[in-house]
């Protein structure tokens, strides 16, 4: 791993687009339109990150020197946020995922914090967050608000937002 920067800007849109083109493509858009389409919500996404996630850390995935992912995390006074993983397809299904988010918990474990994430609700991933012991704390439209407590219950269990 190693901090994002303006120059990772083409990859990280194009594994954005990557993870959201199976979702358009039903619609019969042509090509182009979809990835303008999925080039602005990329954007949208990236400044929205940046404007309220300010002191969050922008991770890349590295195969050697290739990029193959991203993780996003906020470490905040009361919580770990996990704001994002993804992997380019070829990645995917191999467990780097699961290890990223077993190391999540691990330090909120340590350090007595809840992990709190927003989830789509038909993502399936949802159901791996639920087999971990993340619970749904708020119902906010299209996405889970999800939450894990440390099983030592230390962690504080109102939910931030």
């Amino acid at each position: 791993m190693r901090p994002t920067s303006d120059a990772d800007l083409p990859f990280l849109r194009d594994l954005y687009a990557s993870t959201r083109y199976e979702e358009l493509a039903p619609a019969g858009r042509p090509p182009a339109e979809v990835d303008a389409f999925l080039s602005d919500q990329f954007r949208l996404q990236h400044d929205y990150y940046n404007e309220h996630y300010p002191d969050a850390e922008y991770s890349l995935l590295l195969d050697g020197d290739r990029p193959i992912g991203r993780i996003y995390i906020d470490r905040r006074d009361d919580e770990l946020r996990l704001m994002e993983i993804a992997l380019l397809p070829e990645y995917r299904g191999r467990g780097i995922g699961s290890t990223l988010i077993e190391g999540v918990l691990a330090e909120a474990a340590q350090t007595g914090k809840p992990v709190r994430l927003h989830v789509e609700k038909f993502n399936r991933v949802r159901d791996y967050y639920l087999r971990l012991g993340f619970v749904v704390i708020d119902d906010r439209g299209v996405y889970d608000f999800m939450e894990w407590l440390p099983p030592d219950g230390t962690a504080q269990e109102n939910a931030a937002s």
